[in-house]
C-alpha cells in the first residue's frame, strides 16, 4: 500500500516589543538570569496583568498579511498545566476566541503555486527556560522569558512533504521579518516550530493517527525530523502495527525522534476564560489603519523587482529573501542604475563573502555607495573586471571606498594605445613560433597572447583595446 503524509505546523513567533505582554519588563535577549522579572510575570498573589497594545497591533499586522479574518472580539483563557518554568501554574493564551482565523499563504514549490490554509492566529505568553547543569543532577529556572509575547500560527494540514513544510516555514519567517514583528531567529528561539504529522493511504480523504514533533530549531532540522517520522510511521503501518498518538522530540545528533509523552487534547488543559483580562475589541478602523501602513511584502516586492528592474525570477527571489538585502540592492541601483550588473555582484561576490563569514547584510562592511562606486569604475573603463575583484576583496576587508583603493595601489586600467602596443610587440617578439602558428590558422592562440599581455601589465591593460590592437598586429 502506498501512503501519503499529511503535515500541519504550529509556529510560535516571539514579537519584537520592548516590554512583555502583560507587564513592563524588558524582552531583551541575553540578560543575566531572572533580572527581567516582576511580580506580574512571576505570578505573585494579588497582581493583575495589563495587555500590551502593541502586541495586538503586531498580531493584526500578521493577520492582514496572511489574509485572515480578524475577530472584532477575542479573549484570553487560562491554559492549566504544571511545569517548573511556569510560575503561575497556568499560561495565559487564547482558545475559543482567537484574534484571527481562516487565512492562507501561497508558497511556490516545484514551479507551482500552492495555497496553505491558516487555521488560526492567537496570542499567548511565553514560559521560562530550564537550564540543566552538565556536572551535577540539577536544573535551574530562568524566568526572563516568562511573559514574553508570542503569536502562534496554526496551519491547516495542507502540507504533503517535508520540503513543502520547510518552504512554508521559510515563507512565514520572511513575512514576519518584513513586517518587523519578529526577527525570525530559530537558533535563539524567537521562531519555533512544532509539526503534526500522520500518514494515510494514498488517495483517501481521512486522516491517520498523528504525532507531534518538537525541538526543531532550524529549517534543516524541520525537514530532517519530518523525513525520519514519515519513515518511522510507514515502517510501522507496513508491518501491520498502529501509530500511537504522542508528542515526540527530535534528536538532531542521532537524527531520530524519541517518544516524550502522550499527546494532550484541549480538555487536558482545562481552558477557561481568564477572569483578570477583559475581552480584546478590535474595530474596523484599527484594522484599516494597520492595513494602510503595511509594508511591501516579499511576493509583491519580488514581482516589482522583475517588472521595474527587468530581473530574472531567480535574481528577484534571492534579492527579496530579506527586507534588508532588498533595501541594499535598491540603494545600489539608486546610485548605479544598471540593475542586472548590481544584482550579479551582490549575488556572486557579496553574498559569497557574507555566507562564508556567516554575516547578515546589515553587518556588511561594503556599503551600497561603495559597491556602486566600484561598478562605476568598471563601467568607465578605469579598472577591469578582473582587477575589480581584487579591489572588492580589499573593500570587504577594510571597508574603504574603491576609488581610494585604486589610487593607493595604482590599479588604474592602462588605456594608452601606444603603451599597450609596446607591450604587445614585446610579447609577439618573445613568441615567434606561436605567431607563425596563429597566422597559419590556429586562431585559438589569440587567448594565449592576451594572457601573456595581461600578465605583463599585471591585469591592468584594457581588454578591449588589447584584443583590437593584437588582432591588427597579428594580421599585418
Amino acid at each position: 500500500m502506498q501512503f501519503e503524509s499529511v503535515i500541519g505546523l504550529e509556529v510560535h513567533a516571539q514579537l519584537l516589543t520592548e516590554s512583555k505582554i502583560f507587564c513592563g519588563c524588558s524582552t531583551k535577549f541575553g540578560a543575566a538570569p531572572n533580572t527581567h522579572t516582576c511580580p506580574v510575570c512571576l505570578g505573585m498573589p494579588g497582581v493583575l496583568p495589563v495587555l500590551n497594545r502593541k502586541v495586538v497591533e503586531f498580531t493584526i499586522r500578521l493577520a492582514v498579511a496572511t489574509n485572515c479574518k480578524i475577530a472584532n472580539t477575542s479573549r484570553f483563557a487560562r491554559k492549566n498545566y504544571f511545569y517548573p518554568d511556569l510560575p503561575k501554574g497556568y499560561q495565559i493564551s487564547q482558545y475559543e476566541l482567537p484574534v484571527a482565523q481562516q487565512g492562507w499563504i501561497d508558497i511556490e514549490f516545484n514551479g507551482e503555486i500552492k495555497r496553505i490554509g491558516i487555521t488560526r492566529i492567537h496570542l499567548e505568553e511565553d514560559a521560562g527556560k530550564l537550564v540543566h547543569d552538565e556536572k551535577q543532577p540539577l536544573s535551574y529556572v530562568d524566568f526572563n522569558r516568562t511573559g514574553v509575547p508570542l503569536v502562534e500560527i496554526v496551519s491547516e494540514p495542507d502540507l504533503r512533504t517535508p520540503e513543502e513544510a520547510s518552504t512554508f516555514l521559510k515563507k512565514l519567517r520572511d513575512i514576519v521579518r518584513y513586517l518587523d514583528i519578529c526577527d525570525g531567529n530559530m537558533e535563539e528561539g524567537s521562531l519555533r516550530c512544532d509539526a503534526n504529522i500522520s500518514l494515510r493511504p494514498e488517495g483517501s480523504e481521512g486522516l491517520g493517527v498523528k504525532t507531534e514533533v518538537k525541538n526543531m530549531n532550524s529549517f534543516r532540522f524541520v525537514q530532517r525530523a519530518l523525513e525520519y517520522e514519515i519513515k518511522r510511521q510507514r515502517a510501522i503501518l507496513e508491518q501491520g502495527g498502529t501509530i500511537v498518538q504522542e508528542t515526540r522530540l527530535w534528536d538532531s545528533d542521532a537524527g531520530v525522534t524519541h517518544g516524550m509523552r502522550g499527546k494532550e487534547e484541549a480538555h487536558d488543559y482545562r481552558y477557561f476564560p481568564d477572569p483578570d483580562l477583559v475581552p480584546v475589541v478590535v474595530d474596523e478602523e484599527w484594522i484599516e489603519k494597520v492595513r494602510s501602513e503595511l509594508p511591501e511584502l516579499p511576493d509583491a516586492k519580488k514581482a516589482r523587482f522583475m517588472k521595474d528592474y527587468g530581473l530574472p525570477e531567480q535574481d528577484a527571489v534571492v534579492l527579496t529573501g530579506s527586507k534588508e538585502l532588498a533595501t541594499y540592492f535598491e540603494a545600489c541601483v539608486d546610485r548605479f542604475p544598471q540593475p542586472k550588473k548590481v544584482s550579479n555582484w551582490i549575488m556572486v561576490e557579496l553574498l559569497r563573502e557574507l555566507n562564508k563569514d556567516e554575516r547578515e547584510i546589515d553587518q556588511c562592511p561594503v556599503t551600497p555607495e561603495h559597491l556602486a562606486h566600484l561598478l562605476e569604475l568598471i563601467d568607465d573603463g578605469i579598472i577591469s573586471g578582473k582587477i575589480a575583484k581584487t579591489v572588492f576583496e580589499e573593500m570587504y576587508s577594510s571597508g574603504k571606498d574603491p576609488k581610494v583603493i585604486v589610487e593607493e595601489k595604482g590599479l588604474k586600467q592602462v588605456t594608452d594605445e601606444g603603451e599597450i602596443g609596446k607591450v604587445i610587440d614585446t610579447v609577439l617578439a618573445a613568441h615567434p613560433s606561436q605567431v607563425k602558428d596563429y597566422r597559419r590558422g590556429k586562431e585559438k592562440l589569440l587567448g594565449f597572447f592576451v594572457g601573456q599581455i595581461m600578465k605583463q601589465t599585471r591585469g591592468k591593460a584594457n581588454p578591449k583595446l588589447v584584443n583590437e590592437i593584437l588582432r591588427e598586429k597579428l594580421n599585418q
